[in-house]
């Protein structure tokens, strides 16, 4: 199923400007909180209003300013999984999810059964939500939602409310439900790493716009945008310049820098993935003397923070496996390389 959504609203601190098309995938809107995923999640099931623009799902017009047409929530086809899951307090988990069955009581009664089974909720059928553990709760939506017979879902950081064991064994049950359905879904994260496992395709957002939508290797390989940069996990950034076709000079880091790929000439920032700085123990290019500032022991690996020796440069974080960091007697000075290949110019 496709959907157009081509909208503008006015919110407290910006005005939401969102435009993108889906279509059978797994589509993310990746942004900061606070920056208008879920606001346009709202909006395109009809939860808040538009100031202008369109929604069209398939065929259908669910919204369209100049024509006057604001379909009602509960008649556009849409399954939404809120963040606080949303049951119904006075409902028991199997009346929640026989809520959103269309048909006889039976018919619903039997819907419901097929759900409760397929999300492991046997014996809770006629508990109440205050009685279900966050997970128990979490499932219960998630089956409502699909019961619905929705033509696209909405998923709005489904798992912020679970620890991490319970978030991990959420994920792997909706990457299962999402692989067996059929039609699209929006999901809206801050999270990198759960979009990157669970997407397709991706929006970066940032204050009320999609500044950069991209294939997921193809964002985390090559973010657009310095927000885009910084979603996708990226620590160290510096303000950059061209020097030449493949020479950049760092001006935040204090160190010119040799590229694979041609310098843009608009290029504005460069940034390295803390994982992708090397030891070196010999003259390699783009290697530099550091200093050790501070080393954060982490459960697998150090957190080292350095800064190019004998300047007064803008810290880089690294990370090195803690058999590398001992292998390296833990010095105060080392030499690391920032790998031609792994440097990311962004332009903007």
């Amino acid at each position: 199923m496709r959907l157009e959504v081509s909208i503008k609203k006015k919110l407290v601190n910006f005005e939401l400007q969102c435009e993108f098309t889906t279509e059978d995938e797994i589509f993310a809107l990746l942004g900061a909180s606070g920056c208008g995923k879920s606001m346009t999640l709202k909006c395109i099931a009809g939860i808040e209003t538009p100031d202008r623009g369109f929604i069209r799902l398939g065929n259908t017009v669910l919204f369209d300013s100049e024509k006057k047409i604001n379909v009602r929530p509960q008649e556009r086809h849409i399954g939404y999984l809120f963040q606080n899951y949303a049951l119904f307090t006075n409902m028991t988990v199997a009346e929640n999810i026989a809520f959103t069955v269309k048909g006889t009581k039976a018919e619903k009664k039997c819907l419901a059964d097929k759900y409760i089974e397929r999300f492991s909720l046997n014996g809770l059928e006629n508990s109440y939500p205050d009685k279900l553990s966050g997970g128990q709760q979490q499932r219960t939506a998630f089956a409502r939602m699909l019961a619905s017979n929705a033509q696209i879902l909405l998923l709005d950081e489904p798992f912020s409310a679970l620890d991490e064991y319970l978030k991990w064994q959420m994920e792997l049950d909706l990457r299962k439900e999402l692989a067996q359905y059929n039609g699209s879904a929006l999901f809206v994260s801050h999270n990198r790493g759960e979009v990157y496992r669970l997407c397709s395709r991706i929006a970066v957002m940032n204050q009320g716009r999609i500044e950069a939508i991209k294939m997921r290797d193809s964002l985390f390989r090559s973010p657009d945008t310095l927000m885009a940069t910084i979603l996708s996990g990226c620590k160290n950034i510096s303000t950059a310049r061209r020097v030449s076709a493949h020479t950049i000079y760092a001006e935040e880091w204090q160190m010119e820098l040799q590229t694979e790929d041609i310098v843009p000439p608009d290029l504005t920032y460069v940034g390295i993935r803390a994982h992708n700085i090397h030891a070196v123990f010999s003259t390699e290019e783009n290697a530099f003397e550091f200093t050790v500032h501070e080393v954060i022991e982490d459960i697998f690996a150090f957190n080292v923070i350095i800064r190019r020796s004998h300047s007064d440069g803008k810290t880089l974080y690294w990370i090195v496996e803690k058999k590398t960091w001992e292998r390296l007697c833990m010095q105060k000075k080392v030499y690391l390389t920032l790998p031609k290949e792994s440097l990311i110019m962004v332009k903007r």
